[in-house]
């Protein structure tokens, strides 16, 4: 199993699925996309995004005070999992891949947005306050705690701090899918169950 960018031949599979767990696509671009791949059968087992925001003044710094992208912020967003795919370590490995694109782009830190945050912080992720942000992950925030029951939380990241927990590399070592039945969700799962909770590991919205 490994995590590698998105090809634009991939475009209309990321939206199909998008669709269905009912994740953001707005602006979207399959370049900003990475999917886990299972390498003995070339299944797709999910995918996250990066998400980059432009801010207007100063650049932004991050926690320990050093700059980011001149003027641009970056959100970590759009994790999905597919079933029989689930509580085996994808969701980590995708957001590892993510922040670390991220650095490669040049940001030294990143956001999310979830409700979620216990699932985040194992990475190092720390909670900052709503009305700290920059202004359009304001307005991102606002939105999706309008569109939730449980509070969404904005969490914060420099991404040379990212680490990944030890039982979640060895659970992606062995990832296998597991035909039809999808196992009881957990907050190791990040899964999208869009029946009963739309936004319940939705960093898009």
């Amino acid at each position: 199993m490994y995590v590698r960018d998105a090809k634009n031949r991939e475009e209309v599979w990321l939206l199909d699925h998008i669709e269905a767990m009912d994740l953001d696509d707005r602006a979207f671009r399959s370049r900003d996309y990475v999917i886990a791949i299972d390498e003995e059968s070339n299944a797709r087992a999910g995918f996250g995004r990066i998400r980059i925001h432009n801010e207007d003044g100063d650049a932004p710094r991050s926690a320990s005070g050093r700059r980011s992208a001149a003027g641009d912020y970056c959100e970590v967003t759009s994790i999905g999992v597919l079933d029989g795919w689930r509580g085996q370590g994808v969701a980590a490995h995708v957001v590892e891949r993510l922040v670390s694109t991220a650095a490669d782009r040049d940001f030294e830190s990143v956001y999310v947005l979830t409700d979620q945050p216990n699932y985040f912080t194992q990475f190092g992720f720390r909670a900052v306050e709503a009305d700290t942000l920059p202004d359009s992950l304001r307005e991102r925030h606002a939105e999706k705690r309008d569109a939730r029951e449980d509070p969404v939380v904005a969490l914060h990241l420099d991404v040379d701090r990212f680490r990944m927990p030890e039982r979640l590399r060895e659970r992606f070592k062995t990832a296998a899918e597991r035909g039809e039945t999808t196992p009881e969700e957990d907050a190791e799962d990040f899964g999208i169950d869009p029946e009963s909770a739309t936004y319940k590991y939705d960093t898009g919205r």
